[in-house]
């Protein structure tokens, strides 16, 4: 079994292409990076399909009857990556068998112990299609826009936390060497005590086998799920999360009954936002004589420094970037020396990112990247 591998957070499959977003690829191109640089095969691309969004856009589709919802995802996903390659790894969605396999099986786990439970609460639901909004919402249905409801009470999956304790903690964080994001931990544990992991939606892991008909698993926890599965298929026993720290924020309340399966336990990597139209100018590589480096900046080290600064990267930070990378590459060496790539692996299997700005270990990298990437380079260790 592998030890520490990378998985993207799920993507949400929005409308966009990584062509003209590509600050949506940065989780994607970080774990490809690092688990690259460990030795190991290409892992899945994982996307969050379970969307309101999606919903209401397959319904308003002029071929809803004819395109079923799981196609139309998975003709959008294939978009995304036009004109280029698909990703050697394939690609796993949040709503896949099984995801949809494993969670049932966690829920279950979970009810039987008492961490979730199922209660009857009161909730407002669409007169129309039975959308569920909450118990004090009001205005038009987010799901088919009409303006009735009433307020009724259901069964619903519910998570408790008053014994659970702290959603998010800095062990469930993987950066060996950074700061503590206490800001994180502050906004995570202001959730709501009472979170509801149900909800009504088309699309997603159906929870009727449960009783809650009609209902599918919170995406939120759904995320968590999806990167379990898919290191379940891998064989990782520490399976590692991509996320900016305002997603994690966001979804780890939601996640933290899904975080542990046996002996796996999954952890966050934080990263940045970058700034891609600050390193799209020509003129900036002309200007550093760089061009030679243009999609190696862009596609792989402007990543791994978003993961090094996970705040984001400031477009300031461009221009010495580039250079930094530029003279790495002049230096590189034929062969990378075994006790510095030695100590670079083990670097980021812990998630330390330091080595990003140390010209040495740059050098390094991307002597071992074109090493095992090239035509002659061996090939990559089977999970």
């Amino acid at each position: 079994m592998n030890s520490v591998v990378y998985f993207n957070g799920p993507v949400q499959n929005g409308d966009f292409t990584f062509a003209e977003r590509p600050g949506k690829a940065a989780g994607i191109r970080v774990a490809e990076a690092l688990n690259a640089l460990l030795g190991l095969v290409p892992v899945p691309h994982l996307w969050n399909t379970v969307t309101l969004a999606g919903d209401v856009r397959h319904r308003c589709a002029a071929d809803r009857d004819t395109v079923g919802r799981q196609q139309r995802e998975q003709e959008a996903l294939l978009a995304k990556y036009a004109p280029g390659p698909m990703p050697t790894g394939g690609l796993r969605t949040d709503a896949d068998h099984q995801v949809a396999g494993l969670a049932l099986d966690m829920t279950r786990n979970l009810l039987a112990d008492g961490t979730l439970t199922v209660r009857d609460l009161p909730v407002r639901l669409c007169t129309r299609c039975g959308y569920m909004a909450g118990g004090g919402a009001t205005g038009e249905c987010r799901s088919c826009g009409h303006g009735g409801g009433r307020v009724t009470r259901r069964p619903l999956l519910v998570f408790d936390r008053t014994a659970y304790g702290p959603v998010l903690g800095r062990d469930d964080v993987h950066a060996a060497g950074a700061r503590t994001p206490s800001h994180l931990f502050t906004i995570a544990h202001h959730a709501p005590q009472l979170l509801v992991l149900s909800r009504t939606r088309d699309h997603g892991v159906d929870l009727s086998p449960l009783g809650l008909e009609g209902m599918v698993l919170d995406p939120r926890a759904g995320l968590h799920v999806a990167v379990l599965a898919a290191a379940g298929a891998f064989g990782a026993v520490r399976p590692v999360m991509t996320v900016t720290e305002n997603a994690a924020a966001h979804v780890a309340a939601y996640g933290a009954p899904f975080r542990r399966h046996g002996p796996v336990r999954l952890r966050y990597a934080l990263h940045g936002k970058i700034p891609y139209e600050a390193a799209a100018s020509a003129q900036l590589y002309e200007v550093h004589r760089a061009q030679e480096v243009q999609d190696l900046f862009t596609d792989w080290y402007l990543p791994l420094c978003a993961a090094r600064e996970r705040a984001g990267i400031s477009a300031a930070r461009i221009p010495a970037l580039l250079k930094l990378l530029r003279r790495a590459h002049l230096a590189r060496p034929a062969t990378p020396p075994g006790d510095l790539l030695a100590d670079l692996r083990h670097r980021a299997a812990a998630g330390d990112m330091r080595w990003v700005t140390d010209a040495r270990a740059l050098a390094c990298a991307l002597s071992d990247r074109e090493d095992t990437r090239g035509p002659m380079g061996p090939t990559r260790g089977a999970p």
